[in-house]
């Protein structure tokens, strides 16, 4: 994500026109959220049999737990609503809807990004600072 928000589309802005930009983000979401899926799937899975390595269960632990969470149902909101509408956009060429919903998917990224750094603070220096 961060790559995407921090590299990818500014230098799609810089050198593409709408129309390609919107097909060049489409083409990258459909090669990039199959690696999202699995990225969920792995991460509930280890997060959870890591949990039960725990007698109590840390407030970091139920920190990282509830943003994971809250990150997982926005990619879903993001997988199912926009990002759906603008392949439609896409495929249908109107352009000014598929980029509406390309400036809905790049707020929850960015979003999603800052809730991801947040977790990995969390995670790295919570049992440091979260007593």
């Amino acid at each position: 994500m961060f790559f995407a928000y921090t590299a990818l589309r500014p230098a799609a802005v810089q050198t593409l026109e709408p129309p390609l930009r919107l097909k060049l983000w489409a083409a990258t979401f459909q090669r990039f959220f199959p690696w999202v899926w699995a990225a969920i799937i792995a991460i509930l899975v280890t997060g959870l049999m890591a949990m039960k390595s725990y007698a109590a269960i840390p407030a970091y632990i139920h920190m990282m737990l509830g943003l994971g969470v809250i990150m997982m149902l926005m990619f879903l909101h993001v997988f199912f609503a926009p990002y759906r509408r603008l392949r439609q956009a896409v495929a249908n060429e109107n352009w000014a809807e598929g980029g509406k919903k390309l400036a809905q998917i790049r707020i929850l990224v960015g979003i999603n990004t800052l809730l991801g750094l947040v977790t990995i603070i969390i995670g790295t220096a919570g049992r440091y600072i979260l007593v």
